[in-house]
């Protein structure tokens, strides 16, 4: 999750706080108690009021105690599922054969080291066309990852033995005429909050860093089956927030001094550095949008309840998205193709089409773009408004469009509250305290200060919610594809409550070096329009074709 904004968000009686259970659950409560918890909740009730309280708040205490009593660990989920699709919404009802056009006459390049920034099409040509094998390529990147991967601190581990065994098959099936596809031992990586059977599942964080879990997320599955070959688990901002982890702070290839921003931190700088061709990252609030800006990677995040979650760490249940950050739109469209779709063990994942594939004429497509916004003064406007008009230039109108007007960053608490209780075993015990970040916006008073809200405003706000997505339903009728600048907050934050897709897609450098981005948003469900859009921006400009410095190794933190 990419932090946003300030988590001090209160709600509830100090009585129920984790931290004061244990040393309160013989106290009685009384009156005077909740006279001055009351303040917190910002309610007023007369003493009587608060004395009838009383006797149900000490039923309920003592139910809390059961069910702390009840081993629930990160991956079970709550009795509750979002659901993102607004009433009168359809969906696309055909389904078309997945395609990309093959890139035709591809040759190893005389300097190997060109192979680096290779779009996974190149590699995939030179691969089927057996130019080089899977184990060639393989040993590539790992030898990329251990060179550069340190001064980035991009990696938590690199998982060799396995993609030397994985690269080994995929030669043996393509050379027997058992080509898979496109991905058919491609390398590639995995935010490490996806669990990987054999080697560290860490999430970023001191009190996990050795936890192995014996299992393989559902992506990870997928991509195995598709023939690519896992060679690196990357790093995340601790518990999915930020760039900072227990080793480090990863960094942007563009500049070492700098942060990657997060939380999928070294999946974007592994990528833009040339480490790999592709990794895979996740969203709860910026995650894929914020560290593919600070990188200049493209990164697709795709509609909630698209991609199976099922292995992966748990942050916010109504809001954790999984997608793939790459060179360009149509290796994520490639990457992406291979990992949506329902596995019966992720219960919000719907079984959608995703109709990638040269009929779509994104000239015909209806495209907004959210004008205030972009009428605002901020560094980077004119490349902006540089997209714009390349876009125009290219014949598509732009139609203006505003967001619905309420109060999504309000609902923010969704996260601290959900997160509080992905990982109330950690504040129960204590253990919150080996984490790096420690400052008063860290997750570790974010996780005290959520228990504090009452299940009631929660619930206000999820209904607050539901307002949300029919008024965003509303407002994207006759619009297929729209636009906006990744820096606009209030985008990103409502678009991430009510599950919309987007492109997160280089367009150019800040006065300082650093890259910029912006926003293609999508229907939901529209990943195929945005995709496409996408790639015809990417076609008229070339700022996905540019790279870091990789003058890395012998580069030193100032």
């Amino acid at each position: 999750m990419g932090k946003i904004g300030t988590y001090a968000i209160l709600g509830i009686t100090a009585f129920t706080t984790g931290a004061f259970v244990s040393k309160l659950a013989d106290d009685k409560i009384t009156a005077g108690i909740l006279r001055n918890a009351q303040q917190v909740i910002g309610l007023q009730f007369n003493d009587a009021q608060l004395d009838s309280a009383t006797t149900n708040l000490t039923e309920f205490r003592k139910s809390y105690q059961s069910i702390r009593q009840q081993p629930l660990t990160n991956d079970v989920a709550p009795a509750l599922q979002f659901n993102p699709i607004p009433v009168g919404f359809r969906f696309e009802e055909k389904r078309e054969k997945f395609e990309v056009e093959r890139k035709k006459g591809i040759k190893l390049p005389q300097n190997r080291d060109d192979l680096a920034f290779y779009t996974v099409p190149q590699l995939a040509e030179l691969l089927r066309t057996k130019q080089i094998s899977s184990e060639e390529l393989t040993k590539f990147f790992l030898a990329r990852l251990k060179q550069h991967g340190p001064t980035l601190q991009c990696v938590t581990s690199l998982t060799e033995e396995l993609a030397l065994e994985q690269a080994r098959r995929a030669d043996q099936e393509i050379k027997a005429g058992k080509y898979k596809g496109i991905l058919h031992g491609i390398p590639y990586g995995v935010k490490d909050l996806l669990a990987t059977k054999g080697y560290k599942t860490t999430w970023g964080s001191v009190p996990y860093k050795d936890q192995q879990l014996n299992l393989d997320a559902t992506v990870v599955e997928r991509l195995e089956q598709a023939g690519a070959v896992l060679v690196a688990k990357l790093t995340l901002g601790e518990l999915a927030m930020g760039d900072v982890w227990y080793g480090g702070k990863t960094r942007s290839p563009w500049d070492i001094t700098k942060g990657s921003s997060g939380s999928s931190a070294g999946s974007a700088a592994a990528v833009a550095a040339g480490l790999l061709p592709f990794a895979i990252g996740t969203e709860t609030l910026g995650s894929i949008v914020s560290p593919s800006t600070a990188c200049g990677t493209t990164g697709l995040r795709p509609t909630y309840g698209r991609v199976s979650r099922h292995g992966a760490m748990a942050l916010s249940w109504s809001m954790d998205k999984i997608g793939p950050i790459a060179r360009s739109a149509e290796d994520c469209a490639i990457v992406f193709n291979a990992i949506h779709g329902t596995d019966g063990k992720d219960l919000t994942v719907v079984d959608a089409s995703f109709n990638y594939n040269k009929n779509i004429n994104p000239k015909k497509l209806r495209v907004g773009y959210l004008h205030k916004d972009f009428d605002r003064d901020y560094p980077f406007k004119d490349n902006d408004k540089a997209t714009l008009e390349a876009l125009r230039q290219a014949g598509i109108e732009l139609v203006p469009i505003e967001l619905p007007n309420l109060p999504a960053r309000d609902l923010t608490l969704t996260i601290s509250v959900e997160g509080a209780t992905a990982f109330d075993e950690l504040t129960r015990s204590g253990r919150d305290s080996l984490m790096v970040q420690q400052h008063k916006n860290a997750w570790p008073n974010i996780f005290r200060a959520a228990r504090f809200v009452t299940a009631v405003e929660y619930l206000q706000a999820q209904r607050v919610r539901t307002l949300i997505i029919q008024q965003m339903h509303e407002k994207l009728k006759g619009i297929d594809v729209y636009i906006s600048p990744s820096f606009a907050g209030s985008n990103l934050v409502m678009t991430n409550l009510t599950g919309h897709p987007c492109v997160v897609l280089p367009n150019g450098f800040q006065k300082n070096g650093m890259p910029t981005t912006i926003t293609f948003m999508g229907q939901l469900y529209g990943e195929a329009n945005v995709l496409a859009l996408a790639k015809l921006y990417q076609d008229l400009t070339n700022f996905d074709e540019q790279h870091p410095p990789m003058a890395l190794s012998n580069a030193k933190l100032k």
